[in-house]
């Protein structure tokens, strides 16, 4: 119950962001986190707790490590309580499909007997934001550059509240790596 209502808050400050959630500096950023909530420990421990610093997560909260659901529902209770000093944007892994093979939904299974709580996680990752743009000057993604997307207006006409699908611009902003090729791979 206390896990739907925070997914339900949360769901709410996320429906008012936008694909291209403006940040302002100081801020620090951080990449995959994967379930490794001693590592998000150690980042507040080093970095500063909130409120006292502002944060941008870029994707990749659960799957891989153990402490998945505590991980993301840190997170997302730093976002509900702290919504103007924590930026949270949606990654490959914040997905049905994705979670369910990685390891997220196991571990709902096995801590709460059912994926009632899985599937309240899965369906607020739907309404992440996809990037970030700090101080109108920084671009912040969790995958890569898409070829179908020449704007941020484009991005922000995404309609993001969906599963990520297999193709086209919202899967290349969240899956797109980095590659030794030249041109769109």
């Amino acid at each position: 119950k206390d896990v739907r209502r925070l997914c339900e808050k949360a769901r709410e400050i996320f429906r008012d962001e936008s694909n291209v959630q403006l940040v302002s500096c100081p801020v620090t950023v951080c990449g995959d986190i994967h379930g490794q909530l001693h590592d998000l420990l150690e980042l507040f421990r080093i970095g500063g707790s909130c409120p006292d610093t502002n944060y941008l997560f870029m994707g990749d909260y659960v799957d891989r490590g153990y402490y998945s659901v505590e991980t993301v529902t840190a997170l997302v209770c730093l976002k509900v309580r702290y919504s103007r000093r924590v930026t949270i944007l949606r990654g490959n892994h914040e997905s049905r499909q994705i979670t369910q093979v990685y390891g997220f939904y196991d571990e709902c299974l096995r801590k709460y007997g059912d994926a009632e709580v899985w599937q309240f996680f899965t369906d607020m990752f739907d309404y992440l934001p996809l990037t970030a743009l700090v101080e109108n000057t920084i671009f912040c993604l969790h995958g890569g550059l898409s070829p179908s997307v020449q704007s941020l207006d484009q991005v922000r006409a995404i309609d993001r509240v969906q599963e990520v699908p297999h193709e086209g611009s919202m899967c290349d902003l969240l899956w797109s790596d980095p590659d030794e090729r030249t041109g769109w791979g």
